[in-house]
């Protein structure tokens, strides 16, 4: 785990993990929009790399991938909004989220490297299943990147093992069966779980899919390390454009006061 993601859950509250689509509306207003989250109080940024068929998303996030592509993003472009973003704020952790075609297009090492040279601190990709580590994860760890895996409801016992194996950075436990946005876990499903996950790893575990409100993200907090929200961000973002930096300013501060006071 990077010093940056370990501080990140390591402030005697669990911790708020924000997730937005690089390039959405434009590149250009995608580091605003990041800055607008760290204001509101976000302890970890999932920045997504946009790609042509993102099968874990919702509507929503799939919506904002294509107005990033439309927008001419590339991964060039994410890695520059990263390298800037970590000179304006250095101490906040800042992992990419996506999926396998755009992270090795160029090769493992070379997506490593340049990921970490512009700060990044870890990556989650959706579609290489932890069997298939090799793929990936070597070169990330070699770079001083933490890959940071996924659990589902489908995660069994057996499995599990396989999903640790060479895990850092955080536990993403994935609340649902299904894709982003649409729908969220009942709490006791989640309690369970959590307390199901922690046993097996000293990983964080932060918990996302369909947490939308402050009070659904503090029910979460009060069991999980972490609260992750992505889609009702993306939502601001579709409605609001290059204006959404203060509505997202106002939502993420809603949702970390919600989440400090369950410490």
């Amino acid at each position: 785990m990077t010093a940056r993601l370990s501080a990140a859950f390591a402030k005697g509250r669990p911790a708020l993990v924000t997730f937005v689509t690089g390039g959405d509306p434009t590149p250009a207003d995608t580091g605003a929009i990041l800055d607008a989250l760290v204001a509101g109080g976000a302890d970890v940024i999932e920045l997504g790399m946009p790609f042509t068929d993102p099968m874990a998303d919702g509507p929503a996030i799939q919506k904002a991938n294509l107005r990033a592509l439309a927008a001419g993003t590339t991964t060039a472009d994410l890695l520059a909004i990263a390298t800037a973003f970590r000179g304006r704020h250095p101490d906040v952790p800042l992992v990419l989220m996506g999926y396998a075609n755009p992270m090795l297009r160029r090769g493992a090492d070379w997506f490593a490297e340049q990921a970490a040279a512009a700060g990044v601190d870890g990556v989650i990709c959706v579609d290489i299943p932890p069997e298939e580590d090799a793929v990936l994860g070597p070169a990330l760890r070699a770079a001083g990147i933490s890959p940071i895996r996924l659990a589902t409801p489908t995660t069994d016992a057996a499995r599990l093992p396989a999903v640790l194996a060479g895990a850092g950075g955080f536990l993403y436990y994935v609340s649902v069966a299904g894709i982003t946005g649409l729908q969220q876990a009942a709490q006791a499903s989640i309690d369970a779980a959590v307390t199901r996950l922690k046993a097996e790893t000293g990983l964080p575990v932060a918990v996302g899919f369909g947490i939308r409100t402050a009070e659904q993200a503090a029910a979460v907090a009060r069991v999980a390390d972490g609260v992750v929200v992505g889609s009702a961000l993306v939502d601001i973002i579709a409605r609001d454009g290059a204006k959404a930096p203060a509505a997202i300013t106002a939502y993420t501060a809603d949702l970390a006061r919600a989440i400090a006071g369950t410490a």
